[in-house]
């Protein structure tokens, strides 16, 4: 049987659960496992088919607790909507509120949203908060003078306690949909679409304990969930593979903090008999300050230490070491934000309520081989 035929076969069999009865609205369905055993198909198949009934409305995620059929399914005519059906009380404008715009993975992620609203006739406001509660406050209240029709946003500092909690009920109040990206204030339980970072920072730590390496130095964001996330898979991998701590292992700092703190306390370890043989660092970004730092202490890449970062953006190929990185969605988180706040704007139907991407490692030769010498 061909694979096309195997993804619509598995596709048609839950949709006729659901609509027959036999699951109902908020009931878990089964495991990607059991699916795999139970239609005789790869987990890639039953992933694929998944997704799409997600994002179609016939299922949703919730974050460690699994998939779950919606509590109300998009008639296909209401899904054949057409733009100019819009509520009346609708302008076509969608506020993008990230942390950064012009730099790093934001491009990309941003692109994925522009493109698909663009596409449908919508207007873009665009705002940044530089990661600052303040600003983020501004924000808001700017995309609310505005009367937008919706708002994708990523949070700010979602590790820490947010006095913006007001504007986000308001925006409830006035039935203004929002869906956030990349993490998500849990006091508000809101839609979003993340990365299962926790899972990214235990392959990472996973991918350098079966190289060999014992002394693993962990560098975390600890204002962002993020990081708090990441750091989490690091910390479940050493108790996994029942690694001994040792008191370097980790190194915490914060959005203002965040160029300087972390390269001083690396610089101190490196002081010290108990030197570590790899590091993984909380991004791309911070991974080249350490690349920088390695050289010059004159260590080579990855043959005296090896360096794992995370997102897997433009920089990991941007220097002549190729950066091992975690991946991160970007345009199709983009895209997916797009399309969830188009549908929920033009009213069609109950939507999934979060959507967790699951990253993979992209090897490059930061890591390499574990050093004989070590």
């Amino acid at each position: 049987m061909a694979q096309t035929t195997k993804y619509n076969m598995v596709k048609e069999k839950i949709t006729d659960w659901i609509t027959s009865g036999k699951v109902q609205p908020g009931e878990k369905i089964y495991s990607e496992n059991e699916l795999g055993k139970m239609f005789g198909v790869s987990r890639h198949t039953i992933r694929q088919a998944l997704g799409d009934l997600v994002h179609e409305g016939w299922l949703y995620r919730e974050q460690g607790a699994g998939t779950f059929v919606s509590h109300q399914q998009i008639p296909s005519t209401q899904m054949a909507l057409s733009h100019s059906q819009l509520p009346l009380n609708k302008t076509k404008n969608i506020g993008v509120i990230t942390t950064y715009i012009s730099d790093y993975i934001f491009p990309s992620i941003i692109k994925g949203i522009e493109s698909y609203l663009t596409d449908r006739g919508y207007s873009l406001t665009f705002a940044c908060t530089d990661n600052d509660i303040k600003k983020e406050k501004q924000c808001l209240q700017t995309m609310l003078n505005r009367n937008i029709d919706g708002l994708i946003i990523e949070p700010t500092k979602t590790n820490v306690f947010n006095p913006n909690m007001k504007f986000y009920l308001e925006l409830e109040q006035n039935k203004i949909p929002y869906l956030m990206i990349n993490q998500f204030y849990p006091q508000l339980s809101p839609p979003h679409l993340v990365v299962d970072d926790e899972y990214g920072g235990f392959i990472s730590t996973e991918h350098l304990i079966k190289l060999g390496h014992k002394k693993i130095i962990g560098l975390f964001k600890s204002d962002d969930l993020q990081g708090i996330n990441r750091m989490k898979g690091f910390i479940q991998a050493y108790k996994a593979y029942s690694i001994p701590f040792f008191p370097e292992m980790l190194i915490n700092y914060s959005t203002e903090n965040q160029v300087e703190f972390p390269m001083e306390r690396l610089a101190e370890t490196f002081k010290t008999d108990n030197r570590p043989t790899a590091i993984i660092c909380y991004n791309d970004q911070l991974a080249i300050q350490v690349i920088q730092y390695l050289r010059s202490i004159h260590l080579s890449i990855p043959d005296d230490i090896a360096i794992i970062g995370y997102d897997d953006s433009f920089l990991a190929e941007a220097s002549e070491v190729k950066l091992t990185s975690v991946s991160h969605p970007k345009m199709d988180m983009g895209l997916d934000a797009a399309k969830w706040i188009v549908n929920a704007v033009e009213e069609k139907g109950t939507l999934p309520l979060s959507y967790v991407y699951k990253p993979n490692l992209v090897l490059r030769n930061s890591t390499g081989p574990y050093p004989k010498t070590l």
